[in-house]
């Protein structure tokens, strides 16, 4: 089985399904963005081109936050997935073992219609606050993007204001 190098000089097995890992992931969208970062800053220079290297630097610094925002949610709704993945065998193991004490078919047969219909609809339930967390987690995302265009937009407008006399 191959392995891949971690930052620190380790290995990381990849996941029996042979995808990345999630810190594989995540090392991919965040590491060229803090070596960027990290450049920029050092930089020497004064005037208007190092507010341009200070802008790009906050720029790079918001786009890290959006992505570390969106993996976030990435990670709580993988996590709700597969809590609402257990729950759901759960429920059906503990149906299957009711029908087998079941007296009668007839019974036993009501007993899977009805779970049958709790079931879609729980799935549906399941949906819908799994589309919810994923909107909120790129709805946070987005907010920091925002704000930093924004800023954007005043100081670029602060630069081209000239003094009336």
């Amino acid at each position: 089985m191959a392995t891949s190098k971690t930052p620190g000089g380790g290995s990381r097995k990849p996941h029996a399904t042979g995808m990345p890992s999630p810190a594989d992931i995540q090392d991919a969208f965040v590491k060229p963005l803090k070596g960027m970062a990290e450049r920029l800053q050092n930089l020497p220079l004064a005037g208007a081109a190092g507010a341009i290297v200070e802008n790009g630097r906050k720029d790079l610094q918001a786009l890290m936050q959006a992505n570390e925002k969106s993996y976030q949610g990435l990670q709580a709704v993988v996590q709700r997935q597969t809590e609402m993945l257990k729950s759901s065998i759960e429920e059906w193991q503990e149906t299957v073992k009711g029908m087998g004490s079941a007296g009668n078919a007839r019974e036993g047969l009501t007993k899977l219609d009805a779970m049958g219909k709790a079931a879609f609809k729980q799935a549906l339930d399941d949906i819908r606050e799994l589309s919810e967390l994923a909107a909120k987690s790129q709805a946070d995302a987005f907010t920091v993007v925002r704000d930093r265009i924004r800023s954007n937009v005043d100081e670029v407008s602060k630069l081209l204001q000239t003094p009336r006399k």
